[in-house]
């Protein structure tokens, strides 16, 4: 498990009071019970088969793990579609009950505190089939141009439960990584987190590929790639770049993977601190669905086409320089893999620092001014439809803002700070604090509160639980003008930059009425920096 920093609920500002009806199912996946709490993972050694002409999976997980409190009863999870075969435990078979997707196991003695355990959990079952990877949680099937079979998984939100036994939580990662043995026809290749050990023959037909996961790991990201894939090698320094793609795709990969990857890499790793994972190694593995941030093995389902699918997602033509799958979802491997929210309800953690992190990419390779040109087009997909921070201990996400929004208010705090070298220096230890670790919101705050030496917690606050951006009000006051925030958050406060003529001039701006110093002829001279601070004028 990564190490939990902090076990409160967010502390800054209100909740989300969204009415939403959740159910007990709800809080068996997203709430920390004792069941949960009482016992630390250590490793999962994952073996199974799976057949594609079935679509079944059959196998077992042998789960270890460190008892933090002395129980007789653990949770874990595995949907409930799915069949539990048995459960255990020093060669005997331990009682179990299913609540949902919940499996409370229970244990003929009580396990004493600080030793360590491990059981063994037999399932099979049809995993649920996703009808829009990877926005909704499954199994995706599919044949490539070969009429071979070419098949994936996401479930990022829905659960890992979904197709293998877990403790399902953000909250939990296994210290000592762990193995992914997956047995598949003889024919295809089974590509999953991690460095390659080698594979088998067994009988009936089938081959297992084994796997080995050195680095803690989100449970999400673990996963299976089939298919009839060609091994690409290349490096970075010392870094091992592997990618695996249908034999179709492979001269066409060698060059568009050429054209991102290593300049993209490089811009990282000055950013964001050396690649998180580096004893596992990064690869990009193809698959029959857009893309998604599985740990050391990124799935990339861009047909390899510049921007999102040939579109550029801000609108002003910067997003066609780069493949965003490659650029997003490799942002994760720091953001999300690396730095992991303990609960999805802090998703925007992951998902505005890696949506970032495109803007950071631009700059990198284009510049500062087509960096901004493209935060900003990505101000048109903000919605403001609901607060970015969802409900917590229900397994529920917020607005998918967390994305966009969430990448314009760091844009936003960069302009705040004002010192380029200090912000970026601000990043960088950032990601290296909380390298491996697992956080929330608060811990975000409280460490840019720290080393920007400003209060910004009414600033995260405003952005992140409520569904309206500050407003600055200007209006014309004699030969000088006005100004205020308009904000939901009491005691707002943040600078704001603005134009008079080529002056620039900074207001540090509140939620009462201020006189600006200066003269003004003409009030139409002023022009705010609203490409540097995402915030709404005198509308």
């Amino acid at each position: 498990m990564k190490k939990l920093l902090i076990i409160g609920l967010l502390a800054i500002g209100i909740q989300n009071l969204t009415a939403q009806n959740f159910t007990r199912r709800d809080s068996l996946h997203g709430g920390l019970r004792f069941e949960r709490n009482c016992f630390d993972v250590q490793r999962y050694d994952l073996n199974i088969k799976i057949n594609p002409e079935e679509r079944n999976i059959v196998g077992y997980n042998e789960i270890t793990f460190k008892v933090v409190e002395p129980t007789t009863k653990i949770q874990l999870d595995l949907f409930d579609n799915m069949q539990v075969d048995s459960i255990v435990w020093n060669n005997q078979k331990l009682t179990y009950k299913r609540e949902y997707d919940a499996v409370f196991v229970s244990f003929p003695k009580e396990l004493a505190k600080d030793t360590n355990d491990k059981v063994r959990f037999y399932y099979s079952g049809k995993p649920k089939i996703a009808k829009n990877a990877p926005w909704d949680g499954g199994f995706v099937f599919k044949k490539d141009n070969n009429d071979k079979h070419f098949i994936a998984v996401a479930v990022q939100g829905t659960g890992a439960s979904l197709w293998y036994p877990v403790k399902d939580s953000q909250t939990d990662e296994p210290d000592n990584g762990a193995s992914i043995k997956v047995a598949i026809p003889n024919g295809l290749m089974n590509v999953s987190n991690g460095r390659f050990k080698g594979s088998e023959a067994i009988e009936n037909g089938y081959t297992r590929w084994d796997w080995e996961v050195i680095n803690p790991i989100n449970n999400y990201t673990i996963t299976v790639n089939i298919a009839d894939y060609v091994h690409i090698q290349d490096k970075l320094d010392n870094l091992d770049l592997d990618y695996y793609v249908l034999r179709e795709n492979e001269a066409k990969a060698k060059k568009h993977f050429k054209a991102d990857v290593k300049p993209m890499m490089d811009c990282f790793q000055t950013k964001f601190g050396r690649y998180p994972f580096w004893e596992d190694g990064y690869k990009l593995v193809e698959t029959p669905y857009l893309g998604m941030e599985h740990q050391s093995a990124v799935a990339y389902g861009n047909k390899y086409r510049k921007g999102y699918l040939g579109r550029d997602l801000s609108g002003t033509g910067e997003g066609m320089s780069f493949d965003f799958i490659i650029i997003h979802e490799t942002g994760h491997e720091w953001f999300g893999n690396s730095v992991t929210s303990k609960d999805i309800a802090d998703m925007w953690i992951h998902e505005a620092f890696t949506t970032y992190s495109e803007t950071v990419f631009i700059e990198c390779t284009k510049g500062y001014d087509a960096a901004m040109n493209y935060i900003n087009g990505q101000s048109n997909n903000v919605q403001n439809d609901r607060p970015v921070i969802g409900q917590y201990g229900v397994n529920n996400e917020g607005s998918s803002d967390m994305y966009y929004k969430g990448a314009l208010l760091l844009n936003t705090l960069r302009h705040v700070v004002d010192n380029d070298p200090k912000w970026w220096n601000i990043v960088l230890k950032y990601s290296e604090t909380y390298r491996k670790k697992i956080i929330d919101t608060k811990t975000v705050v409280d460490f840019f509160n720290k080393e920007t030496g400003r209060n910004l917690t009414p600033i995260f606050d405003q952005y992140l639980n409520y569904t309206t951006i500050p407003k600055l009000e200007i209006k014309a006051y004699k030969k000088r003008f006005q100004y205020r925030w308009v904000t939901d958050v009491a005691n707002f406060e943040m600078p704001v930059d603005l134009l008079i003529g080529d002056r620039k001039i900074r207001l540090n701006a509140s939620n009462e009425w201020q006189k600006a110093g200066e003269v003004i002829t003409n009030f139409n001279d002023i022009k705010v920096l609203t490409n540097h601070f995402f915030i709404r004028v005198n509308e």
